[in-house]
């Protein structure tokens, strides 16, 4: 028996690809279809979803990347990461400048990996205003059109995003996170997504909710084109678009509108608590805003009552969202029961 999550065939391709995303999917079993249902299989318990136990067809047998890297390289190999995130056709993997035979390890995983199309290795840090990650191809699939350079087609809940990567900033690692915060915003919520790039939340809070309206403002202008267009691909009516700085937009929003908004988010870790005081200007008395940092564990509680105590709020919850270090994390912090003076 296998532990098989259970779902409508409608939903069967979006909850597939949040599963996937997540690295919960597991590939040693067939998908089951039974009636109007299909029974996905699963590594592990994922609380979104009622576990099933049921008996599924094992795959044939293949040998993994991570083993054709191991024969490869023998003990050589303990020292080559093996993991890589999915975006679009493109797989992003991060390998040491001092590896030998980088090709190789890009061409393996084209052949246990029929949906990458394209391997990428990641060159330095995030860089600039716009935070744009260089990238180093080393295995192309021959019939890969590279006349568009790295842009491609993002799949994630549901939604689909057109953009590239030589040109914007994203990331597939905040699926699990961007569906959580869509399944907290209740009906007819305005929202506000502060750094909303390519247009990957807004959208996925348009699909898995209620809201009424939901803006999103991004400074790469780049990013602002495929956000535009991928409202149109999916077919969205309640996201509005800003390009330009954060505090310009909502300054120009304000003396229009004298807007506020029931929920801000402010997916930057690296700067966003420097417009913590802009979003209070904005967030509604009962509103709530996520605030996402990146804080070394021990210092997290410390950093809380500092942020409570010199804005004035209550932190509710603090949700671990990823890590970038060792025992250093990016942390998501729910913030609610403001005392504006």
């Amino acid at each position: 028996m296998v532990k098989c999550i259970k779902v409508e065939l409608k939903e069967a391709e979006r909850v597939k690809t949040e599963i996937i995303a997540l690295r919960l999917f597991d590939f040693r079993y067939k998908v089951k279809k039974e009636g109007n249902y299909i029974f996905i299989p699963i590594t592990k318990k994922y609380s979104n979803y009622k576990i099933l136990n049921k008996d599924l067809e094992k795959k044939e047998t293949r040998i993994s990347f991570k083993d054709l890297i191991k024969k490869k390289f023998g003990k050589k190999s303990e020292n080559i990461n093996t993991s890589y995130d999915l975006i679009g056709d493109v797989a992003v993997i991060e390998i040491d400048d001092n590896v030998e035979d980088k090709k190789y390890i890009g061409e393996m995983l084209l052949k246990v990996n029929k949906n990458v199309n394209i391997v990428v290795r990641k060159i330095g840090g995030h860089e600039g205003e716009y935070r744009i990650q260089k990238y180093e191809a080393i295995a192309i699939r021959n019939n890969r059109n590279m006349t568009s350079g790295l842009e491609t087609i993002h799949t994630e809940s549901g939604v689909k995003v057109k953009l590239d990567l030589n040109k914007v900033y994203f990331t597939s690692r905040w699926a699990s996170e961007r569906l959580r915060i869509a399944k907290l915003v209740k009906t007819d919520e305005r929202l506000l997504v502060m750094f909303s790039g390519v247009g990957i939340l807004p959208l996925i809070i348009a699909k898995h909710s209620e809201a009424k309206e939901i803006y999103g403002i991004e400074i790469n202008p780049v990013a602002c084109k495929y956000a535009e267009e991928n409202v149109k691909i999916n077919k969205i009516k309640n996201i509005k678009l800003f390009c330009d700085d954060v505090r310009e937009v909502l300054s120009e929003i304000r003396l229009n509108e004298d807007m506020k908004f029931d929920r801000i988010i402010m997916p930057l870790p690296k700067d966003a608590v420097n417009f913590l005081d802009i979003a209070l200007k904005f967030i509604n008395k009962n509103g709530i805003i996520h605030l996402y940092l990146f804080s070394h564990e021990s210092e997290i509680n410390k950093t809380v009552s500092y942020l409570e105590d010199k804005y004035k709020f209550k932190v509710f919850n603090i949700v671990k969202t990823g890590q970038n270090k060792p025992k250093n994390y990016r942390y998501c912090l729910d913030i609610a029961n403001y005392i504006n003076s």
